[in-house]
């Protein structure tokens, strides 16, 4: 070992030994995990008769009994707050165990990270007792159990969903290279009508004449644009692709039925918080039940609104160095989260019955010099700031209506010109015209 080798591990081990000196002790008996799949190991960090730290390590299992007699040895020892990082969902059942006994703090891996050389489990563990034993750990957002339930199946639904979607998008792709344009003719290939015909080509017993007369409504008109683009042969195999699709699209939309009755039963005693949201241009009910899923009622878990931006990555992050500022686009955040207000952002921005609001007036300015998905992600910022008041206050939306903007932009183009003539030397009196 070098000799400036030899003065940084000695540098290392002096502020190891005196940081007791120098940082001050919040927590007498706290305790570090470090989580695996299959095993948990854990350090209880205690205050001697001295003040020094006194650490113990042992390494317990994850199955339910031992999960137990972690429990209980951390209640033996008199431990007060324990901390772990959020490993994947391994995590979870360690933190149900333990969440009614101790102040358990999720932390994020990133905000923990040690110095590099000393990566071990047993290392892991006693560093983050030592964050935690001088209050070094900033407690992640984990919302109460009845919360956590409503979110786990509600992120299920969302998977079930893509799945919905993925099937129809293959089933319009294999209808396309079989040369079927029905994708042309209708706006919705898999509605009541499109079904109708596609049953009929996986048959393949009708003519395209007699196919298009199964449409419906405002589709009849169409019949000989549908006979057009039903003229096509399909293939064995292609059939039997169409025929599976449609049997998986199906099973999809019955699962999301079943999905969506147990999710009402479940967020019946927010029913009060989802009509507050739904009160939002663009937030329909599944919407309002994922928000509520992924931040829970109780707002004092964020200190403000924009904490709360923060949190979820709504909100352009900070990158500056020497005065200089770098990329600020916005962080990964909850992406369940962020992508439902997104799209309840596009929705609310221009879908049908939200026209003429604030919302929908701002889109349309920030779209015009930013692009559409830039001005999408600013509305989403917009409306989980609504979130947090509407929620805190427990207030209905009141919409700013979309004159707003203009009687803004016009008051401030008033006073700038004021300001302008005043530095010039006029001393100027406003007076509203007569109508």
């Amino acid at each position: 070992m070098t000799g400036y080798e030899f003065d940084r591990a000695a540098s290392v081990v002096t502020s190891l030994e005196t940081k007791e000196e120098i940082m001050e002790v919040v927590v007498a008996c706290c305790a570090g995990l470090d989580v695996h799949q299959a095993s948990v190991v854990a350090c209880v960090n205690s205050t001697g008769h001295n003040g020094r730290s006194h650490k113990e390590v042992r390494t317990f299992g994850t199955m339910r009994d031992d999960l137990a007699a972690l429990r209980d040895w951390r209640k033996d020892a008199g431990v007060t707050q324990v901390a772990m990082e959020s490993t994947g969902v391994y995590w979870k059942p360690v933190y149900e165990m333990l969440e009614d006994h101790f102040d358990v703090l999720v932390a994020n891996a990133r905000h923990i990270k040690n110095v590099p050389g000393r990566k071990t489990d047993v290392k892991d563990c006693e560093w983050e007792s030592d964050l935690l034993r001088h209050g070094l750990i900033a407690r992640g957002f984990v919302p109460p159990r009845e919360i956590r339930d409503l979110r786990e199946l509600n992120r299920y639904r969302r998977k079930v969903a893509q799945v919905q979607t993925g099937e129809r998008n293959r089933l319009i792709k294999v209808l396309e290279t079989a040369g079927i344009k029905l994708a042309g003719v209708m706006s919705d290939v898999l509605g009541v009508s499109g079904r109708a015909m596609i049953r009929a080509l996986i048959e393949g017993e009708d003519p395209p004449e007699a196919m298009a007369k199964l449409a419906l409504g405002k589709l009849r008109k169409k019949q000989p644009d549908l006979a057009r683009a039903l003229d096509a042969p399909l293939k064995p195999h292609q059939r039997f692709m169409l025929r599976t699709q449609l049997a998986r699209i199906e099973q999809a939309e019955a699962d999301l039925a079943r999905i969506d009755a147990a999710l009402e039963e479940m967020v019946a005693p927010y029913r009060r918080h989802v009509e507050l949201l739904m009160s939002i241009p663009g937030v329909n009910w599944i919407n309002a039940v994922t928000i509520i899923a992924e931040i829970g009622v109780d707002m004092s878990a964020f200190h403000s609104a924009a904490h709360l931006a923060s949190w979820a990555g709504l909100c352009p992050g900070n990158n500056e160095s020497a005065g200089k500022k770098r990329s600020g686009k916005v962080r990964k955040g909850n992406v369940v989260l962020k992508t439902t207000l997104v799209n309840a952002a596009i929705a609310g921005s221009g879908g049908r019955g939200h026209k003429g609001t604030y919302l929908a007036d701002k889109f349309r300015r920030l779209a015009a010099r930013r692009g559409k998905m830039k001005a999408a992600v600013a509305i989403a910022h917009k409306i989980l700031v609504s979130v947090w008041h509407m929620l805190t206050d427990g207030t209905f939306y009141q919409d700013l209506g979309a004159e707003y903007l203009d009687n803004l932009d016009r008051t401030r183009n008033a006073r700038h010109l004021v300001r302008r003539l005043a530095n010039m030397g006029f001393d100027v009196q406003l007076t509203e015209k007569a109508a």
